[in-house]
């Protein structure tokens, strides 16, 4: 178990960014001298991926995707996934712990576990690292966030009930170096390097991507206990492209990920580091933790009653490779890996867990004539989870056989075939018709559980088309089937830390949904629009229950659960340099579905952003909106106090916050700009009430949460490209 907080910057994070720094400066100052060199790479660089994508050979458009660019992720300042991810029509990024604080994604109005993260196409992500990490996963060097909403969005993410959010890599044509450097309030720092590589012809292409970013514990409302934990993330990413021929493209992407969280007594007044924190466990427990035993005072616990640190380590590997047969046909061969290692603390509760998995994928694409092009394959996808908890083996050997700690360890494999028809019916009228046929096996093989709890084949159907009305209206409609393996403890509201009575799992059948969507989207020269509402129904939900014991328990909800998801999103082009954005989001969810949700999920959402570039500037301006809730329908039931006197409020109002950043130019490779997120400081903690609670039986938790958890931050710094 790590115990001691690391620096930002350590010396070898300097030695590789000078590294990175050397090598694209000094093949930069190799492509100056040779200036023929730009000229062939405009022609031939498309290369072999590039080319076909542009003949509609790889990938088609009839599914709606929405994108986020690069430019937009440098207007909005946004460090990490989470953050682009906000404010985006049917999306949702919640925070769903005050002490660990990590961010989830939501589409379409389901549950985060239902969204799949891709990167470059291709499954990067563990059941596990779905929970932690995904707001370590850097924005530098991205050049396009892609977003497909539904069941079956993707042919080689068939869980995805929700949808999938699909990070691409930046690829370059050219030789060069970036560098970002951000710093701010509350111990904001950022530092983002991109080089690039390209060979003098041009089929040789390779990404260096390097960010560090650092932000520490947030109190709003002082009590010496945080709403926001410190965040520490590292990523070191690589990915090389080669056109081996004119028919042959090979590439291949290595990352390496630290995340580390700490969340509870603030470090410097609650307790010196976080080594001393999970030591004072030895302590016991304090007879109050809060004076009076009100959560709204200071806190005057042992510091690991309220600690929560999470250490995430990954390393991503992926490769591919594409071969054009002819001009009808193309393969590719693709193999992606991944392995998550997690080091937690909850409370006194330790849980270690090693998460890997492989994805294998061999995909055809054929052009059977002009109107109908064939996507064929077959992939799999291997999961292994094994976790241990010194805490745990205790709950097996106090005496107690009514509680039982039962290890979320398991085994899950997929083994698919797949088949999709994109059908150009006429001018007007495109369909795509996909099918998967899977047979999955999930095990929990923890010694209390014999047998396999899933095994069986499924099939999942799905119709996309498109119906161009003119010029400027555009339908589309979408219906399909999706599934998912519930495997993990964390997606019940933490039911984890609960483990000092154990916990059990009753999980025998795959969650299973149904999508059907309509959009309708208009684009002229200043004005475009789009609308669209989505229902999905799933089957076999997940939800956090309790034995008759009082022993949490990972099951499923016996009835069905739905929600529609209704979102529109305004854009006006006042100007050539002014451009203004409205979106809007309203997520209706039944009473069963909310009752499986451990945090208060979002029902309405509300943005607005102006963009003004004036010669030489740039200025960015948010006002998002969150309508009010009623707490009641998602569980909530509280105190401030031990003595279960002062109810906390099942109201919870609307919010707001707003976001500027300016920027400005200073010739054509340096940016200067200053900015402020949440400007005018609205939060839960500092204007409503804490996330902290007693519950109806006097525990302590720290789930309360329902509005923002982060206070103002101010920052300044700059980029400039070598």
């Amino acid at each position: 178990m790590k115990q001691m907080k690391q620096p930002l910057i350590n010396s070898t994070h300097i030695a590789s960014l000078l590294a990175l720094l050397a090598a694209s400066v000094s093949a930069g100052a190799q492509n100056e001298a040779a200036p023929s060199a730009a000229t062939e790479e405009e022609v031939v660089v498309i290369g072999v991926r590039g080319r076909l994508e542009q003949a509609g050979n790889l990938k088609n458009a009839i599914v709606r995707t929405e994108e986020i660019s690069a430019a937009t992720l440098d207007s909005t300042r946004s460090v990490n996934l989470t953050e682009a991810m906000q404010d985006k029509p049917g999306v949702i990024v919640s925070n769903e712990c005050s002490m660990c604080g990590y961010k989830r994604i939501q589409l379409n109005g389901l549950k985060a576990e239902h969204t799949n993260i891709m990167i470059d196409g291709l499954p990067a992500h563990t059941i596990l690292s779905g929970f932690y990490a995904v707001d370590a996963i850097a924005t530098t060097g991205v050049e396009r966030i892609e977003i497909a909403r539904g069941a079956g969005a993707s042919l080689t993410a068939p869980e995805a009930i929700g949808g999938v959010v699909n990070v691409v890599t930046f690829e370059s044509l050219e030789n060069g170096f970036d560098i970002d450097l951000g710093a701010g309030e509350d111990g904001f720092q950022q530092i983002g390097l991109l080089g690039t590589l390209a060979s003098e012809s041009g089929d040789l292409r390779a990404t260096f991507i390097g960010q560090f970013d650092e932000r520490e514990q947030f109190d709003a409302d002082g009590n010496g206990v945080s709403e926001n934990p410190l965040l520490d993330n590292g990523v070191a990413t690589a990915r090389i492209s080669w056109d081996a021929t004119n028919r042959d493209n090979l590439s291949f992407r290595l990352s390496n990920v630290h995340q580390e969280m700490f969340g509870g007594p603030m470090l410097g007044s609650q307790t010196p580091n976080i080594s001393a924190a999970i030591a004072s466990e030895s302590l016991g427990e304090a007879a109050q933790l809060f004076v009076g035993d009100n959560v709204r005072n200071r806190y005057i616990g042992n510091a690991w009653e309220t600690t929560e640190w999470v250490d995430t380590q990954r390393l991503e590997t992926s490769a591919s490779w594409l071969r054009e047969l002819s001009n009808d046909w193309n393969v590719s061969l693709s193999a992606s890996a991944s392995s998550h290692e997690q080091d937690s603390f909850y409370e006194g509760f330790d849980y270690n867990a090693d998460n890997d998995m492989l994805y294998l994928d061999a995909r055809f694409n054929y052009s059977l004539n002009d109107n109908h092009h064939l996507t064929y394959g077959v992939d799999s996808r291997t999961e292994e989870m094994r976790s241990r908890s010194k805490a745990g083996e205790l709950v097996n050997n106090d005496g107690d056989l009514s509680t039982n700690y039962v290890s979320d360890s398991f085994n899950y494999d997929v083994l698919g075939l797949y088949l999709q028809d994109s059908w150009t019916v006429s001018d007007s009228v495109e369909m795509q018709m996909a099918l998967r046929i899977d047979q999955v096996e999930a095990d929990f093989v923890d010694p209390t559980k014999p047998g396999v709890e899933i095994d069986r084949g499924i099939v999942s159907p799905r119709l996309d088309m498109r119906y161009f009305h003119n010029d400027e209206w555009t339908s589309r409609f979408s219906v399909g089937r999706g599934y998912r393996a519930p495997l993990s403890f964390f997606e019940t509201d933490h039911g984890i830390l609960d483990a000092g009575v154990g916990f059990d799992i009753d999980v025998n059948e795959l969650e299973r949904s149904l999508s059907t969507s309509y959009s309708l989207a208009h684009e002229s020269n200043a004005l475009t629009s789009s609308f669209s509402i989505t229902q999905t129904n799933v089957e076999n939900l997940s939800a956090l229950d309790e034995t008759e014991d009082g022993v949490p328990l990972l099951t499923q909800l016996s009835g069905d659960a739905s929600v529609l998801a209704v979102d529109l999103a305004v854009g006006y082009q006042i100007a050539d340099n002014f451009l203004v954005n409205f979106t809007a989001s309203k997520f209706n969810h039944d009473d069963a579905f909310k009752s499986s949700f451990g945090v208060a999920t979002m029902e309405e959402q509300a943005n607005l952003v102006l963009d003004w570039d004036p010669e030489g500037w740039e200025v960015y301006a948010s006002l998002s909106w969150v309508g009010s809730r009623n707490l009641l329908a998602y569980g909530y039931e509280g105190y401030n106090d031990a003595a279960l006197t002062i109810p906390k409020s099942t109201d919870a109002p609307s919010f707001y916050w707003a976001d500027l950043r300016v920027a400005r130019d200073l010739g054509d490779r340096t940016t200067f700009y200053v900015g402020a997120n949440n400007v005018f400081d609205n939060t839960q903690a500092g204007d409503e009430d804490t996330p902290l609670m007693f519950d109806a039986d006097g525990g302590y938790d720290v789930a309360y949460i329902y509005g923002l958890l982060r206070g103002r931050e101010v920052y300044a710094g700059f980029m400039h490209s070598f």
